[in-house]
């Protein structure tokens, strides 16, 4: 995406309409601003992320720090969220950095555990590539337009899911050398 692109997306994002997220919240980049320990954390909905995404890098939010998720199946209600953002199952978390202002933002964005899928960031930040694939092959998100979407960590006749909470635990035979099976 050109810096043309993006400064339009962020535009665009900047007049799209938002859900009143209430009095105590502030928005940005159409995502409701909360603060964790002195953290500025943005939480778009997974339909406007694409819009968040661009208009973050038009505000000098250049380079793209870490991209991870969480499962939060068997943790669903320990986490701190503001009001009007409904919980998922998974959350997409993407941090970004300003040089220039010396600042960090951090966006979470919820997904739902039957079909998690969000948007690449890969196009404004080209190191989203490895992470986006690593996360598809741990959790099984899938980034939407990502130009290879395949996994990096297993092998690609895995099947599941190994960071999801019902991922099964396997048997698999560890064996010690000179170790007896006798007490």
């Amino acid at each position: 995406m050109s810096d043309d692109t993006a400064a339009e997306a962020a535009d665009d994002v900047a007049e799209a309409a938002v859900e009143d997220p209430g009095p105590e919240h502030q928005i940005r980049y159409t995502a409701i601003v909360a603060e964790s320990k002195g953290d500025v954390i943005l939480h778009p909905s997974v339909e406007t992320y694409l819009g968040t995404i661009p208009a973050a890098h038009a505000d000098g939010f250049d380079q793209l720090i870490d991209l991870t998720a969480v499962d939060y199946l068997t943790y669903a209600g320990k986490r701190a969220l503001p009001e009007g953002i409904e919980a998922g199952r998974f959350e997409v978390v993407t941090a970004l950095i300003n040089h220039q202002r010396r600042e960090r933002i951090r966006i979470r964005v919820q997904l739902g555990g039957d079909d998690p899928t969000i948007a690449t960031a890969f196009d404004l930040y080209p190191g989203a590539e490895y992470l986006e694939r690593e996360v598809y092959d741990m959790f099984g998100i899938v980034f939407a337009d990502h130009p290879d979407m395949s996994r990096v960590l297993m092998p690609e006749d895995w099947v599941g899911y190994p960071l999801r909470k019902d991922y099964a635990i396997g048997s698999i035979p560890v064996q010690f050398k000179a170790a007896s099976n006798q007490r």
